[in-house]
């Protein structure tokens, strides 16, 4: 059943077997025992960042297309939600159409691009979707009567998963917002298990083979174009749901939580930290990156408390150098890891001639 569950692609490492059933286990569990609101947020954006990631890490590291354009898919599902919630009100209908109609828009913007597009190369495609993304981004701003501009749209969830609904589960005190976080756990869940059969089908072999050579999957027969185009698809598919979830979880939709060209990069960064083209990155991935973005501060705060009066460690060590550290922290880890935390666990393993 498990084999099933996971496309046969086991982690082929005890310790990141481990370190999977942990995470899992954790976010299924973190309203019982994850204190504060602060928590259970930084877990949602986890459970967010790895659809989001998981969705990049089919076009970068199982097909090889460099798009920056990928975030714009994130915003229209997090408009699309807002808006339809914003007009029809408070329901589940709204947040339905609202997604099905992000997801319309999505699709018929990923064929065009795809179409048009992925038959330029390399960095000349990655520049137009960079392009692409700015354009959007700009129009969402100035769309002011429809998007909010740059203030976004602020609206209201259904009754159910607003923080007045409460009940109790085990002897837990729980409210609406706990039943929200659960809706991102087994949506995330239940798309990262397709995303995962996707990869390991004879579709997803066909994109492994254009990644490491496209000409000879050309020669072979296979229609280049049409299977990337397909890629790219379906991770904007995936990229809107992410973005739906995000608007759901936030009751709020602005261009700086899900159009910014650092969000972008923060993806790029997490899939290159996991390691492309293992999707089991995007979780190792997401979960260092967010809990370094969330808590780094706070720990250099404890270390500069530690060493205070010594001249060089505490202008060092201070929270406001925070972003130097968490450059260091990843410059390390590419260092060290240069095919990534999964993909190097996995080389050990094999080297041991061990793993699951």
């Amino acid at each position: 059943m498990l084999l099933r569950l996971l496309s046969h692609d086991l982690p082929r490492n005890r310790a990141l077997a481990l370190v999977l059933v942990l995470v899992v286990a954790g976010l299924a569990l973190a309203p019982f025992w994850l204190p504060g609101s602060k928590a259970l947020a930084v877990a949602a954006k986890v459970l967010v960042f790895v659809l989001l990631v998981a969705s990049y890490d089919l076009l970068l590291g199982y097909t090889g297309i460099v798009s920056f354009a990928h975030t714009m898919f994130f915003g229209v599902g997090a408009y699309g939600v807002a808006i339809a919630s914003t007009r029809l009100g408070e329901g589940w209908g709204a947040l339905a159409l609202g997604t099905a109609a992000a997801l319309a828009v999505s699709l018929v913007l990923s064929l065009v691009i795809g179409l048009f597009s992925l038959r330029v190369k390399a960095i000349f495609f990655a520049m137009i979707t960079l392009a692409v993304a700015a354009a959007f981004q700009t129009l969402a701003s100035q769309l002011s009567d429809l998007t909010g501009g740059e203030d976004g749209l602020t609206f209201k969830n259904p009754a159910a998963l607003s923080p007045s609904f409460e009940f109790s589960l085990a002897g837990f005190a729980l409210d609406g917002r706990h039943l929200s976080y659960w809706l991102l756990f087994v949506v995330v869940l239940a798309l990262f298990l397709a995303t995962l059969r996707i990869v390991n089908s004879p579709f997803g072999r066909v994109l492994q083979a254009i990644r490491e050579n496209d000409f000879r999957a050309e020669a072979i027969g296979y229609r280049v174009v049409v299977y990337r185009t397909l890629s790219n698809v379906i991770a904007a598919l995936l990229a809107t749901v992410a973005g739906a979830l995000l608007a759901i979880w936030l009751r709020y939709t602005g261009p700086d939580t899900t159009l910014s060209f650092e969000i972008m990069l923060d993806v790029l960064l997490v899939v290159v930290i996991g390691g492309m083209g293992t999707l089991y990155g995007a979780v190792v991935g997401s979960v260092v990156f967010v809990l370094a973005q969330n808590y780094l501060q706070d720990l250099l705060g404890i270390a500069d408390r530690a060493v205070a009066g010594v001249p060089v460690l505490s202008a060092v060590l201070t929270p406001d150098r925070w972003l130097l550290w968490l450059g260091v922290l990843f410059v390390l880890s590419v260092y060290y890891f240069p095919s990534g935390i999964v993909g190097r666990l996995r080389a050990l393993a094999a080297a041991r001639g061990g793993g699951m």
